[in-house]
């Protein structure tokens, strides 16, 4: 028999109605102790690497709360998640809810929905690690305009 699952967080879907279209996610605090929890459980060179990322969220700003969301750690602002890791048996994924307006000039997102995408990190393949700081850094900062915590930038 396989481990029991962490319980699910109810999405508050009333963040969803309205011209915004922002996801709301309750339940997020400032450390989460199920999430480091999932950090230590799985295989430990795919959770570190997961776990080097969700720092670099976690750093986003004072404002960034965390959860389990759909069995995986979700970075928040207030309860507007705009970042999350994942493991797979061969790779992690380092994700964002609005990751389709993001510019990524290193090409570094992947997926075709219709807000979200990811970045695929796969053992021994060398990444531009400095693009990837800089998604996260927009993924908070475009999640705080959503919010009206920071004026839109101007494109």
């Amino acid at each position: 028999m396989g481990r029991p699952r962490p319980p699910r967080v109810a999405l508050d879907l009333r963040g969803l109605i309205g011209g915004h279209d922002i996801l709301r996610l309750s339940g997020g605090v400032k450390r989460d102790s199920a999430v480091e929890t999932w950090f230590m459980d799985g295989p430990i060179d795919l959770r570190s690497i997961a776990q080097k990322w969700f720092l670099r969220m976690r750093q986003s700003g004072d404002d960034v709360r965390e959860l389990m969301h759909d069995g995986c750690p979700v970075a928040c602002v207030k309860d507007a998640p705009f970042g999350y890791v994942n493991t797979f048996k061969n790779h992690v994924n380092v994700g964002f809810f609005y990751g389709a307006v993001l510019k990524d000039p290193a090409g570094l997102l992947e997926g075709s929905g219709k807000r979200m995408r990811h970045v695929k990190l796969k053992r021994g393949i060398e990444l531009d690690s400095a693009a990837l700081r800089d998604l996260i850094d927009v993924a908070y900062l475009d999640i705080e305009a959503r919010l009206g915590t920071i004026p839109q930038p101007s494109t």
